[in-house]
């Protein structure tokens, strides 16, 4: 947050709006699966985000009822000016170990995440169409490095 703060975004929603970016056209129901957040939470997100201007809901093409979520330029240009905070937070908590350390505890924080997955207030659960979109989202897009690959790790 001291990193961060002349931002005025949380980390929650950095998440989102790093989720949004990469998963252009995300439903709040993918979008709670991908940072793992309950549906409560991430609908005041998701609200807060937009009155800010930094995402569009649209109507959902095949379904009507869901809102299909968007970065606006003044989003993508936020993930872009925050990204060297994140990157020295980043530093910042790691500094004291080494790199093997970290490398270890990396490794480590995936398995407990992974095992620990059923036991989360939002479970990571991607059904065959989620996967579907969510595939479909990543093509075409090229990889890159930091907090959007981390975000895409999950």
């Amino acid at each position: 947050m001291d990193e961060a703060k002349e931002y005025e975004i949380t980390p929650v929603q950095y998440s989102a709006l790093l989720a949004i970016d990469i998963h252009p056209g995300i439903d709040q129901t993918a979008l709670c699966n991908i940072i793992a957040f309950d549906r409560s939470t991430i609908g005041e997100v998701v609200s807060r985000l937009e009155r800010k201007n930094l995402i569009k809901r649209t109507t959902g093409a095949s379904d009507r009822r869901t809102k299909s979520l968007y970065i606006t330029p003044a989003g993508r240009k936020l993930i872009e000016d925050i990204e060297p905070a994140v990157q020295s937070t980043q530093r910042r908590i790691l500094q004291p170990l080494t790199m093997s350390e970290r490398a270890t505890l990396m490794r480590m924080l995936k398995k407990l995440v992974h095992l620990n997955n059923e036991h989360s207030r939002a479970p990571l659960r991607i059904n065959e169409r989620t996967r579907s979109r969510l595939n479909s989202s990543r093509s075409g897009r090229e990889a890159q490095p930091g907090s959007k690959e981390r975000l895409r790790a999950r």
